[in-house]
């Protein structure tokens, strides 16, 4: 299961990796310069949008254009004509924090959390902008919102607060999207890394990022039990998801942020994006509504 670079561009801080499967194109963000970026498979094209903010998550909407967590709230992006609408900033009054990782529930509605940019412990919530744009807080006192995935029942949400270095589960109603009997399943030892983005598979297993530990781990959430590890050649692993033509390929996301001279010279490809081909977990797709 080795790693492949998809192409020579290394990010600050890449993440967020989604694919489109009608354009057959891996998009993700590079937080900190305000990037969304797009690969194209058939022609190896690679085009960047700059949205002149920090971008913390997008989604794909069901009319092409996405949805996305930026710096100061809720946009609608359209690639096509390079521009941005506002649709709502919960956090207006909070301009130390920003949004960070974001995904769309079963139902299309959209779900993206905040934190500190100075890193303080506990400043960030997870929101859901619902399908008519209403906003709401679903999970207060975040250090720093991340990975999120529903199980393919549509009963279970699964959440990372990666500064609690756990994921943990709740009972989902996707009628209302209420979540409740919140539950830790997996806990990440610190001196293994932090946990960071999450993808599930077509088992409804859990492929999770790992901050600092060099690798991607994908886990049993019934029992907590790890069931096998993805090395990379850096140390600073983002996000996955799955994607390619059968979605069989897992695309991740990593950073340089942070590292120093002598750190860079020994992982020359952090802020790369990788693929894993033919790993043949294919998940559900959800957009946006």
């Amino acid at each position: 299961m080795a790693a492949e670079v998809v192409l020579e561009h290394c990010c600050e801080l890449g993440e967020g990796p989604v694919w489109d499967v009608v354009r057959k194109c891996i998009l993700w963000v590079d937080i900190t310069k305000g990037e969304i970026h797009q690969f194209f498979l058939a022609d190896k094209r690679h085009e960047v949008f700059h949205a002149d903010q920090m971008v913390g998550a997008i989604a794909l909407r069901a009319d092409g254009k996405l949805i996305a967590a930026l710096q100061h709230g809720f946009y609608t992006i359209d690639l096509n004509t390079k521009s941005m609408q506002a649709i709502a900033d919960p956090e207006v009054a909070l301009p130390n924090n920003r949004f960070n990782d974001g995904k769309c529930d079963p139902a299309g509605r959209f779900w993206a959390g905040t934190m500190s940019i100075s890193d303080q412990e506990k400043a960030g919530k997870l929101y859901m902008m619902d399908t008519d744009g209403t906003v709401s807080i679903k999970i207060d006192e975040v250090t720093c919102s991340n990975g999120m995935a529903w199980s393919h029942d549509h009963q279970t949400f699964y959440y990372i607060d990666t500064g609690a270095q756990e994921v943990v589960a709740y009972d989902f109603d996707i009628e209302n999207a209420a979540i409740t009997n919140k539950r830790s399943i997996i806990q990440i030892a610190s001196e293994e890394g932090y946990p960071d983005g999450m993808a599930i598979d077509s088992e409804g297993m859990l492929w999770i990022a790992i901050w600092g530990g060099w690798k991607v781990n994908r886990y049993d959430p019934g029992t907590g039990r790890l069931l096998f590890e993805i090395h990379l050649p850096v140390s600073l692993v983002t996000s996955c998801t799955f994607g390619g033509e059968h979605l069989e390929d897992l695309y991740i996301t990593t950073a340089r942020k942070g590292l120093s001279e002598s750190d860079l010279q020994a992982q020359p490809l952090a802020g790369s994006l990788f693929v894993v081909k033919g790993l043949n977990y294919p998940p559900n797709k959800t957009v946006a509504r």
